[in-house]
């Protein structure tokens, strides 16, 4: 025991003897060594380690620093018997190191890593379809309880009145009051220390609605006949509802207004209106009058005649244009002339009035306009021809008339011909001529001539229609009063119908007068107009070439030519040329199509300079511009940090810009689209190089922590001690050695080293170096060296084997003691008094 540690003496008579005793604790040897371990932050961490003996002295080393145990400490040691744990409450990363143990016999190592703890989402945020004005509530859960940020659009966001965050353990939430049409979009939640993203979509809807306080009475909206009607109802809703507009069975696939380019009188009605979209749907029904002008009255009736006067009276219109007649306007006229002549310069509201102060015994017809708030009809038919004549007027001398003094015809033209006569003479004072009969015939011979106007004409030209090309005809003429018809007068030759060529004229509509544009994918449908006499001949042609009629649908018919195309391809695009022919003669168009698609990316986008805030960037334009001109770019950047693009310039027409305002310490990447009549380019073009916005003045520069040494030479933390051995028994040598890096142990006998040879065994395990010799004789005994090397050094311990004979045990054997118990015994002593005999 240590309490035997002493100096001893022994007497006998005068002769004195001493001697000092010295005793040591056993060494403590590491039984059970660390064992590599992996933790999640914020967990309770523990190492543990056993050793020989209980309560032992055992330190603990962080990276090769001693770990301090004093009450500030985060490590806490529980020590159980043989059992040593050290305790680390909640781990942080500051915590991955290299702990170890130390013993007076021996030592033990193990690594320790600390991690994030997967996070796993337990709830994830659902998209949600939100009415205008109502809250807004967004809800997820993780399995870690962290902070986070929320994120719209990938902008953060911040709390204010309407927006609020709530963070409660492991469930976060967003609540928006009163949501606004700027709140749809897309969110995000972002967990601290995690680079986890838990996105959703939120969709802000209004149901539409149909505003009509700025219509009339009735929802009725007046129109004049012959303008251009755009009517254009206000309409809210989220998103911008689709507005559809119908009358009965026709509806109108025009977007948000009603348009008629020119109003007639069937156009008015009721017209329906309905908005929907996703949140629901309205409907309206809008009454829209067209007001014309009257139609004209029939022909007056003339009901009595003076000596220069006359009562006349007419029917009101049969359609008064949807505004009420005012009055009319009588006009009147010699029936041989063609100048009308206004009786009444105010309004007349009855359907009856007197013509005065006209001359006996001429001829003269009237005529009627209605008046109302839009104008003024087109005359009325003229009435029946009438004579002022008063009770002495003069009477009719003779029979008919002399018959008309000459016919003169015309060249035929296509299967009509006009003829022209002389008015005949009068034969009464009052001129009463009532007109001419007009009648042909194929063949003199059999002089069945057939009248060609059923009705007299008072004009001296005529045209006869339905007439057969090639054919000859006679015509006569009768001129007929009330006396009768006079004798005929009869064209002297008879006259050819032919059919008369008429020029190629292609009537170009204004529309194609200049490019058509068309993006791909839509039709294109183009009716050319043309006349000319006989059928005209059409032909195509595209670029000087015959147009592929596999690809492009071309019909004729007589009087237009129709190009059609399903669906356009960049292709199609060219100068297509039309030529209209008859016999010899040729009109011709050219129409130019330009079918467009959208453009390809900018060639190559370059960083020029980077100054202050700002970066200078240049590219080409794209090598495909869409067969359309580019008419701008839109240029986007993203921090190295997240990558998530926004856009800084829109619409920008020149191929270098300026960056600015970008944020110190950051690095960016941008990127360019191409934009033309159709839209962006599908793909964007990025600088290959990033951006760094320098601070200005003096540059940090983070300071260069050198790693912690951990190598140093071979050093015995336990030498060897001087050792008994029994013969036959087996007998071990034990020693400690440290060193970085691991040292390679050598042992000697003697300055001799000892290799192959069956007697020993040697053993090194966390440092604790042993050497076993095998039933020892006395002959084992000696100076036993341990040497330990690396690149750093070297270093030996040594110390003295005896062997002791066995009379001992020979001893014990004779008195009958087993020999099993005689070993147990033996090794029992070697180990408790290993400096003994």
């Amino acid at each position: 025991m240590l309490t035997d540690d002493a100096r001893y003496h022994v007497t006998a008579g005068d002769e004195k003897c001493s001697t000092e005793l010295f005793v040591r604790e056993p060494p403590v040897l590491v039984t059970k060594g660390l064992e590599d371990t992996s933790a999640y932050i914020g967990d309770k961490i523990e190492l543990s380690v056993e050793v020989s003996e209980d309560d032992a002295n055992v330190k603990w080393f962080k990276n090769g620093v001693e770990v301090p145990l004093d009450g500030k400490s985060r490590y806490k040691v529980k020590v159980e018997g043989k059992k040593h744990t050290l305790i680390i409450e909640e781990g942080t990363k500051g915590d991955n190191a290299t702990y170890s143990v130390m013993t007076t016999g021996g030592q033990s190592a193990a690594k320790l890593k600390v991690d994030l703890r997967p996070l796993k989402i337990l709830h994830p945020l659902e998209d949600q379809t939100v009415r205008l004005g109502k809250e807004l509530s967004l809800k997820c859960e993780i399995s870690e309880n962290v902070e986070g940020k929320w994120y719209k659009n990938g902008q953060l966001l911040q709390p204010s009145d309407r927006i609020k965050m709530y963070h409660k353990g492991r469930i976060h939430r967003l609540i928006i009051d009163n949501s606004l049409v700027e709140d749809d979009g897309e969110y995000m939640f972002v967990p601290d220390t995690y680079n986890v993203n838990i996105p959703c979509k939120v969709h802000i809807i209004d149901p539409p609605k149909i505003h009509l306080d700025g219509l009339g009475e009735g929802n009725t909206v007046t129109v004049v006949a012959g303008t251009k009607l755009r009517l254009e109802i206000p309409v809210s809703g989220e998103p911008a509802p689709k507005v559809m507009w119908s009358r009965g069975d026709k509806n109108y696939p025009d977007s948000s207004c009603l348009v008629i380019d020119s109003a007639e009188r069937d156009d008015s009605g009721v017209y329906r209106i309905m908005v929907k979209n996703e949140a629901g749907e309205d409907t309206a029904h809008i009454n829209i009058k067209v007001v014309d002008i009257p139609d004209p009255p029939e022909a007056p009736n003339v009901i009595d005649v003076g000596e220069d006067w006359c009562i006349m009276n007419w029917e009101p219109p049969a359609n008064d244009g949807g505004s009420p007649v005012l009055g009319y306007y009588i006009e009147r006229k010699k029936k041989q002339s063609s100048r009308w002549m206004r009786l009444n310069f105010d309004l007349i509201k009855e359907t009856t009035f007197e013509p005065k102060k006209m001359i006996e015994g001429v001829a003269y017809e009237v005529r009627v306009f209605a008046v109302n708030a839009i104008g003024t009809s087109k005359p009325s038919m003229p009435s029946k021809p009438f004579v002022p004549l008063g009770s002495q007027a003069a009477t009719t001398e003779g029979k008919g008339n002399s018959g008309s003094e000459q016919i003169n015809s015309e060249e035929a033209d296509g299967g009509q011909t006009q003829t022209e006569e002389k008015t005949p003479k009068p034969c009464i004072s009052a001129e009463l001529f009532d007109g001419e009969f007009l009648e042909a015939t194929y063949d003199l011979e059999a002089e069945e001539w057939i009248v060609a106007n059923p009705d007299l004409t008072d004009k001296t030209k005529f045209t006869i229609t339905g007439l057969p090309t090639g054919a000859k005809i006679f015509v006569r003429v009768k001129a007929v009063n009330a006396a009768g018809p006079s004798d005929p007068r009869m064209h002297p030759q008879p006259i050819l119908v032919k059919e008369v060529i008429e020029p190629p004229k292609i009537r170009l509509p204004r529309h194609l007068k200049q490019t058509y544009v068309r993006r791909v994918g839509e039709a294109v449908n183009l009716v050319i107009p043309f006349q000319g006499r006989p059928r005209p001949k059409v032909s195509w042609k595209k670029n000087g070439a015959h147009v592929d009629k596999s690809q492009i649908n071309i019909r004729n018919s007589e009087n237009d030519t129709i190009i059609f195309i399903r669906k356009a391809e960049r292709i199609h695009s060219g100068k297509y040329d039309m030529k209209v022919k008859v016999d010899n003669l040729v009109d011709k168009a050219t129409i130019e199509i330009q079918i467009v698609d959208r453009p390809g990316p900018p060639q190559v986008v370059n960083i020029v300079d980077v100054w202050g805030e700002n970066v200078a960037l240049e590219w080409k334009p794209p090598k495909d511009d869409g067969n359309a001109n580019i008419t701008g770019y839109t240029i986007q950047k993203a921090d190295k940090k997240s990558m998530e693009w926004f856009t800084v310039i829109e619409h920008y027409h020149r191929t270098s810009a300026t960056i600015t305002e970008l944020v110190i310490g950051n690095e960016y990447y941008f990127r360019i689209f191409s934009e033309n009549m159709c839209g962006l380019s599908e793909d964007a073009t990025r600088t290959t190089e990033s951006a760094v916005i320098a601070k200005d003045g003096k540059v940090y520069k983070n300071p260069v922590y050198e790693d912690f040494n951990f190598t140093e030479p071979p050093m015995f933390t336990q030498p060897l001690v001087n050792t008994y051995a029994v013969s036959g028994y087996n007998a071990t040598l034990n020693c400690s050695v440290r060193g970085n890096p691991k040292p390679k142990i050598t042992w000697m006998k003697n300055k001799i080293i000892i290799m192959n040879d069956p007697r020993y065994r040697m053993f090194s395990n966390q440092g604790v170096c042993t050497l076993e010799i095998r039933k020892p004789s006395p002959f084992d005994g000696g100076t036993y060296t341990c040497r330990a090397v690396n690149s750093l050094g070297e270093a030996e311990t040594e110390c003295k084997l005896e062997v002791k004979g066995g009379a001992s045990f020979f001893r014990l054997l004779m008195q009958g003691v087993p020999p099993h118990i005689i070993d147990s015994y033996m090794q029992e002593i070697q180990a408790s008094n290993p400096d003994q005999k």
